[in-house]
C-alpha cells in the first residue's frame, strides 16, 4: 500500500481545531491520523473520497449535479419565506457564499450557535467580554477554571495541547505551574485532571456567580442564603481568592450554563466575573465551542450582516432576533417555506415538530452522504467533506483563522463550490424585492 503523508493537516470535528496533526492516507481514505484524539482519528478514518453516494437526488432519485441546483434554487427562488441553516461543518468560503444567497432570495438564515452558544451571543452583545486566544491560555494561565463543561469527552486534546499540560513562555514547568479546577452539576472524567472539584447544584450557576461576584468587590454577603448551592461559602471564598491571586486566569465554560435556568443571563454573569478580575489580575473568559466551524459561522455572520445568527433578509436589509428569527423556532411555527440545509444534519437533532416541517416543504442539503435530513429533502447534493477533501478557512473557539490542508481529492464538488453556483443562478432567476 503506497501511502502519502500530510503533516499540519487541521481537524475540525470540534472546536480545538487541533491543526498539528501528520495524516498518512492513500488515495481514497486516510489510514492513520498521528497526534489526533481518540474522536478526532475516528472522525478521519470515517471519512472516504470514494464515490460512495449518488452524485445528487431529487425527489429520492438520481440526478445530476447541476439539474439539482437548479431545482434547489427553483424552490428557494418561489419561496415567500426561505430559511438557509447548519454552516458549522462548512469552510468560511462557503459559509459567505450561503450568507450572499440569503441576501438574494431574502430569506432567513442561522446556524448551530441557536442551538448551542447562542444564548452566549447575546450575552456579550449586552455586557461585552474580555477574551484571549488559545495560545495565552497555554503560556501565560496559572489558573484554569472549567464551569459547565467536560473536555475529556467532548475535546480530549483542549488538556494537553492548550490549557493544562502544556509548557509555555511562562508557565516553564507545564502542569506543574497550574491549578485546576472544575466547576459542575456531577462528577465526569474530567474531574480526574482537575485540582479543585466543585460539586454545584444543578441551576444555581447564577446564584453562584453573583456570590462570587459580591465577594470579588467586597460587597456584603449573607450567608445563610447562600446555603443552597451545592458548595459551600468557604469554598466560593477559597476559590475568589485564587481568582484574585492568580497571574493569569481562564473561565472556559461550556453549554452547561446557558442551555440551563437563566440561559443568557448565566453567560454574562461568567463574562462580567471575568471582567470584574481584572481590576486585581488579568483574567479571560470563553466558551467551549463545539462543531469544528461554528465559530467561524459567528464572525462571517457578524462581517457580512452584523449579527452572528438568526438573521432575516427578507426586508431587504438584515433583521436580527433570536426567537423570532432562529431555525428551530421557524421551523416550529411552520412560518417557512423552502429551507437550505447545509453542514448540519437537523432532523437528526431537532425537535419532532421541527423536523416533521422540513418533511413538508421542499428542503434541500449539501451534505458529504445521505444523511437523516437528505431521506426527506427533495433536493441532496454530495459534497466533499470540510478539512480532509475540500480546502478553506476555518476558525479556532479563540477565533483564530486556520487554513486547511485536505488529505484526500474527493470526486464531489465542495460546498462552497456548489453554493457559489446557487448563487450564480439565483441572482440571473430572482424575482424576489424587497
Amino acid at each position: 500500500m503506497n501511502l502519502h503523508v500530510v503533516k499540519n493537516v487541521s481537524c475540525v470535528f470540534c472546536g480545538c481545531v487541533c491543526d498539528d496533526i501528520e495524516v498518512h492516507a492513500d488515495e481514497t481514505r486516510v489510514v492513520r491520523a498521528e497526534m489526533a484524539c481518540s474522536i478526532g482519528e475516528a472522525w478521519f478514518k470515517a471519512h472516504t473520497a470514494e464515490r460512495s453516494a449518488p452524485d445528487a437526488l431529487i425527489d429520492g432519485q438520481p440526478a445530476t449535479v447541476a439539474d439539482a441546483i437548479a431545482a434547489a434554487v427553483g424552490f428557494l427562488d418561489v419561496a415567500h419565506m426561505p430559511l438557509i441553516y447548519g454552516l458549522g461543518n462548512l469552510t468560511s468560503e462557503a459559509q459567505r457564499e450561503a450568507v450572499h444567497l440569503a441576501e438574494i432570495v431574502g430569506g432567513s438564515i442561522d446556524s448551530q450557535s441557536s442551538l448551542s452558544h447562542g444564548a452566549t451571543e447575546i450575552a456579550s452583545q449586552l455586557n461585552g467580554k474580555l477574551t484571549c486566544t488559545l495560545g495565552e491560555v497555554k503560556n501565560r494561565a496559572d489558573l484554569v477554571i472549567y464551569w459547565g463543561c467536560n473536555p475529556a469527552e467532548s475535546h480530549p486534546r483542549h488538556f494537553t495541547k492548550y490549557a493544562v499540560t502544556p509548557k509555555g513562555k511562562y508557565t516553564p514547568n507545564g502542569r506543574k505551574d497550574r491549578t485546576v479546577v472544575l466547576v459542575d452539576v456531577r462528577e465526569t472524567k474530567s474531574a480526574a485532571v482537575a485540582d479543585i472539584v466543585l460539586q454545584i447544584k444543578p441551576g444555581a450557576d447564577f446564584e453562584a456567580i453573583t456570590v462570587m461576584r459580591a465577594l470579588i468587590k467586597g460587597s456584603p454577603v449573607n450567608r445563610e442564603r447562600c446555603g443552597d448551592l451545592g458548595i459551600s461559602f468557604e469554598q466560593l471564598e477559597d476559590l475568589v481568592r485564587r481568582m484574585k491571586a492568580a497571574r493569569f486566569g481562564i473561565l472556559f465554560f461550556g453549554t452547561g450554563l446557558p442551555m440551563t435556568r437563566g440561559k443568557y443571563m448565566n453567560s454574562a454573569a461568567i463574562m462580567s466575573l471575568a471582567t470584574e478580575l481584572s481590576a486585581f489580575t488579568k483574567f479571560a473568559a470563553m466558551p467551549m465551542r463545539g462543531h469544528g466551524n461554528v465559530t467561524g459561522a459567528d464572525v462571517v455572520m457578524r462581517f457580512t450582516l452584523g449579527y452572528p445568527f438568526g438573521v432575516n433578509l427578507s426586508r431587504g436589509y438584515p433583521r436580527y432576533n433570536p426567537g423570532e428569527f432562529t431555525a428551530v423556532d421557524l421551523l416550529g411555527r411552520g412560518e417557512v417555506d423552502a429551507v437550505l440545509i447545509a453542514g448540519a444534519d437537523p432532523a437528526a437533532t431537532m425537535p419532532r415538530r421541527a423536523v416533521e416541517h422540513l418533511a413538508r416543504v421542499p428542503t434541500i442539503v449539501l451534505a458529504p452522504r445521505v444523511s437523516d435530513t437528505s431521506r426527506l429533502a427533495r433536493v441532496h447534493i454530495t459534497t466533499a467533506v470540510t478539512g480532509i477533501s475540500a480546502p478553506g478557512t476555518v476558525y479556532r473557539m479563540d477565533r483564530v483563522p486556520l487554513p486547511l490542508r485536505p488529505a484526500l481529492t474527493s470526486a464531489y464538488p465542495t460546498d462552497e463550490d456548489i453554493l457559489r453556483q446557487m448563487v450564480a443562478q439565483a441572482a440571473k432567476v430572482s424575482t424576489w424585492m424587497p
